[in-house]
């Protein structure tokens, strides 16, 4: 069973403890590290990140790490009345400590804040905290990453050459693909394509892919949630699910085959599905994960069932990363607006996933050390 820790925001959307649970269910309780990369410095990254972590329950389960500097998050810290949350700085050689905020100083250059903007220094400042916070994470320094949101015109500014995330992290895994997993307690949805634009999707869907995201899909559903034999939807990507080709082609010539070979695969998959009925029959309710063929097919009705609650996930890479389901919101920045349960709830979805994925690996170590040798097998 997936853990769900999380906390709930009061009506000023400060973290308020709510629940916390099963955490006695793992036999290895350390703290675990969680790095958060501050996002872009002009947006309500910092603003969400310190509110959610403004709550003690917080720190006996998590020692948080944010990866920016320290007058940024000290200008944040005001603009959420935040202003006596204190913040422990990693020192050179140091470890974080537990019970309080850490801060690694990733640059000591003065930055202009230019709330709400699209910025070169915003996309700089947020790609320099990225980078270090996924050193260490590859160097088991940190223990899972949360990324705080970025501009991706900022980012483009600052001369960063992917279209999000995602594809930065799988090319710094240095893994063939991963998935965007968008996740929370009612639904799970991953995506084929993701930032790609409308034009470009029907060419960039194959039966390779479909497969590709599959696999990681079963794959992640088991090892990262716990569920043992997840049952996995498939939508089509022509309305109707093409009407046997009436509509396209895509959905019999590519969509079918791939579900087809993924069953011979001894994966439990159907589809494909019409994605209007699928969701407004609630036909979806009863799929442990659901695989949408591009962007709006799939976070359109994820962040209607679940836009407070909602975590991105990268499944597929050899951490953990999350990040909330929302952007930058440069029209909120500096306003003290931003409600931090998203965030909240990718902090914990973090720690879960870690802590589900050791359990995982662990109980598959132990089941391989107890299994008899061939030779003693064929002895018998």
């Amino acid at each position: 069973m997936f853990l769900k820790s999380r906390l709930i925001s009061d009506k000023r959307g400060l973290a308020n403890p709510h629940y916390l649970r099963g955490l006695s269910n793992f036999p290895f309780m350390d703290k675990v590290k969680i790095g958060i990369s501050c996002g872009d410095i002009n947006s309500i990254s910092l603003e969400v990140i310190l509110k959610a972590l403004n709550n003690e329950q917080i720190f006996k389960s998590i020692i948080p790490i944010i990866y920016g500097n320290i007058k940024i998050v000290s200008y944040h810290k005001n603009i959420a009345l935040l202003e006596n949350l204190s913040i422990n700085i990693i020192g050179q050689g140091e470890k974080p400590r537990p019970g309080r905020i850490n801060l690694v100083n990733c640059w000591s250059d003065n930055v202009t804040i230019t709330l709400g903007k699209a910025s070169p220094d915003g996309g700089k400042f947020a790609q320099i905290a990225l980078e270090r916070a996924v050193d260490d994470v590859l160097k088991s320094e940190i223990d899972a990453l949360v990324t705080g949101p970025v501009n991706k015109l900022s980012m483009r500014m600052a001369g960063f050459n992917y279209s999000g995330h995602t594809g930065y992290l799988k090319d710094k895994a240095e893994v063939n693909d991963c998935l965007m997993f968008m996740v929370s307690d009612r639904i799970k949805i991953g995506l084929v394509t993701d930032h790609v634009a409308v034009s470009s999707i029907a060419s960039q869907i194959t039966k390779e892919s479909v497969l590709s995201k599959l696999r990681i899909m079963e794959q992640s559903l088991m090892s990262d949630f716990g569920i043992e034999k997840p049952h996995i939807a498939v939508l089509g990507l022509n309305p109707h699910a093409g009407e046997e080709g009436l509509i396209g082609s895509e959905d019999e010539e590519i969509i079918r085959p791939a579900i087809i070979e993924a069953k011979k695969a001894g994966l439990f998959v159907a589809g494909p599905y019409s994605a209007d009925g699928f969701f407004g029959s609630g036909h979806f309710s009863k799929f442990d994960g659901i695989l949408a063929m591009y962007h709006d097919q799939g976070l359109i009705p994820f962040k209607n069932m679940s836009y407070y609650e909602g975590v991105n996930y990268t499944a597929g890479l050899n951490f953990v990363r999350t990040s909330p389901d929302h952007g930058t919101a440069f029209d909120i920045a500096g306003k003290n607006e931003a409600d931090p349960r998203s965030m909240i709830h990718a902090i914990y979805t973090a720690k879960d996933i870690y802590l589900q994925r050791k359990g995982f690996h662990e109980m598959r170590e132990n089941v391989l050390k107890k299994r008899p040798k061939l030779s003693e097998e064929s002895s018998e």
